[in-house]
């Protein structure tokens, strides 16, 4: 199985400090959901792995996150494409729960979804916290200067992070390398 998993915000959609609260709000970026579909056209499983603290601090609720996931899909699937296994945190920064990133929890559960292991598996985010959930569990940290990816280029970054401009370049060189 060829798994990628992808951050949500940041990285297919645009990204927003006062939160994606709806799916009108929910934009996603120039190339990203033609790469996803590129890519399960190329024989990708994309899941998706993303924090939504959002819903523990009421900014939307779960029916609310479940119709921008169904929209993701839907424009996916408009391009020939399928969206994988999408998997998100409710808490907030403060609930010391296992799932949250840069915790591995969410990774953990789309490898036993899909009994494949995460060693060297691309994790795409565009913040510390996804590329340090990567490394947690052998995954490949991978940046991609979307979101809030150029702020993250200046942080200290884990050894063998890969850099990209977009999820677009990013699919490029999966495939066709």
């Amino acid at each position: 199985m060829k798994l990628l998993i992808l951050d949500r915000d940041g990285v297919i959609n645009h990204d927003s400090d006062a939160y994606i609260k709806s799916v009108a709000e929910w934009l996603p970026l120039p190339g990203a959901i033609e790469a996803i579909a590129q890519l399960h056209q190329a024989g990708w499983t994309v899941a998706v792995a993303t924090n939504q603290s959002g819903l523990a601090r009421g900014y939307y609720d779960q029916a609310t996150l479940d119709a921008m996931h169904a929209h993701l899909r839907a424009l996916v699937a408009e391009q020939g494409g399928e969206v994988g296994l999408i998997v998100h945190c409710p808490h907030g920064p403060d609930d010391q729960c296992t799932c949250r990133k840069p915790r591995p929890g969410l990774l953990q559960r789309i490898a036993a979804h899909y009994d494949a292991p995460l060693t060297g598996v691309w994790f795409v985010g565009d913040s510390l916290s996804d590329l340090h959930a990567a490394t947690a569990v052998a995954a490949r940290p991978v940046l991609v200067k979307t979101g809030k990816g150029l702020r993250t280029l200046t942080q200290d970054l884990p050894e063998g992070t890969l850099i990209f401009d977009d999820l677009a370049a990013v699919a490029r060189h999966l495939i066709h390398t």
